[in-house]
């Protein structure tokens, strides 16, 4: 199918050191777009990508080299709406052609006032921002930013010190899924991926979605068989209310289980640090290491931080056991509590999009609520 074919001008991304990329931008912007701008190296995906709530706050530097060639469709959201700031690419498709399509993905985008700008040699770019570490950027109109795109960029926020999770939580409690579901999950919303509430209802799970701030004394009067905590945009240091409401459902005895920023805030609350990585992981191909079996995973990955810790364990963190390692760097990528049935993984076993080698994590959770009934 064809696309409506967008309004086109020449746009520019400029970085917070000075550097200055020349595009074509596919909408008029009512006002400079500014985040830190991150890559990610999905070859597909575009869709799960640009409504992960973990993108929040962020212009995303995409590394394949066409997008949007098989559009957008309603089915495949991980969010409401589009999650990113703003969008950068080398090509971008506006014919498309999928059975499912509903739409192209540029008039998409910009539905949601969301800036496109495409003819950018995002090689260089991804090198700069590799090399270099992760910059804020401002998306502007014309070939030269002005004073007002200037301003907007150094006001921008760094992503250290970010409570995001707070701004992508669901403000009402709902329901997920069956409710005569045999077994019920209550989930922390710091900006759950729809396709996490999908994995459990496919697994006969019923899910109570809370807020950010929900106190443990409300998680725990649901009398749920599992507690889950989702994966979210920002710093998890700044998710300051969240430890202390996690330490006391963990020493309740319920299984808890934790995905990205539920890992990074599972290792906060047992003593651990947390850290920002220079350019963060973002993509389907990152390799991670179980050390129990010696089994190397190829995990979908989305973070800026990371647990600070090593193989050897956890530094501040004597009950958490290291179980898993990025290969490329070294990172925490999975933790277990010595004696409680709580565990983490900075990955997404989930995907949406990636592989599916890390999906068995979610049966592990399921064992570990049937552990618990029985007890």
């Amino acid at each position: 199918m064809t696309a409506p074919a967008l309004r086109v001008t020449p746009g520019f991304l400029l970085l917070e050191d000075g550097t200055l990329f020349l595009g074509r931008l596919h909408h008029p912007l009512a006002e400079p777009a500014v985040a830190e701008v991150v890559f990610t190296t999905g070859m597909s995906g575009y869709q799960e990508t640009f409504t992960d709530p973990s993108f929040r706050g962020q212009i995303v530097v995409m590394t394949a080299p066409m997008i949007g060639n098989y559009g957008v469709n309603t089915e495949d959201l991980e969010s409401a709406v589009p999650q990113v700031a703003g969008v950068i690419v080398r090509e971008l498709s506006e014919p498309y052609s999928n059975w499912r399509a509903e739409q192209g993905l540029g008039p998409w985008l910009a539905s949601a006032r969301v800036p496109i700008l495409s003819e950018v040699d995002t090689r260089r770019l991804t090198r700069h921002l590799r090399s270099g570490g992760v910059l804020r950027g401002v998306i502007g109109a014309g070939v030269a930013p002005s004073e007002a795109d200037r301003t907007a960029l150094e006001a921008c926020p760094s992503m250290a010190g970010l409570d995001l999770a707070s701004r992508v939580s669901t403000r009402e409690r709902y329901l997920w899924g069956d409710p005569q579901a045999p077994r019920h999950v209550v989930a922390y919303d710091y900006g759950i991926k729809r396709n996490i509430l999908r994995m459990f209802e496919s697994r006969g799970c019923r899910v109570t979605v809370v807020p950010s701030t929900t106190p443990a004394a409300e998680v725990l009067a649901e009398r749920p068989d599992g507690v889950f905590l989702s994966n979210g945009p920002g710093d998890p240091e700044a998710v300051a209310y969240a430890p202390a409401a996690i330490r006391t459902i963990s020493e309740s005895g319920i299984p808890v289980f934790g995905i990205c920023l539920g890992h990074q805030l599972l290792g906060l609350t047992f003593g651990g640090a947390t850290t920002k990585l220079p350019f963060g992981h973002r993509g389907g191909n990152h390799p991670v290491k179980d050390l129990a079996t010696g089994e190397v995973l190829i995990t979908s990955q989305n973070h800026g931080f990371a647990v600070e810790g090593g193989p050897d364990g956890v530094p501040g963190a004597p009950d958490l056991v290291v179980t898993h390692v990025n290969l490329n760097d070294g990172t925490v990528e999975g933790l277990r509590h010595r004696s409680l049935p709580v565990f983490g993984v900075q990955y997404h076993p989930e995907a949406a999009p990636g592989p599916h080698d890390a999906v068995p994590h979610f049966d592990e959770f399921l064992a570990a609520m049937a552990g618990h009934a029985t007890a």
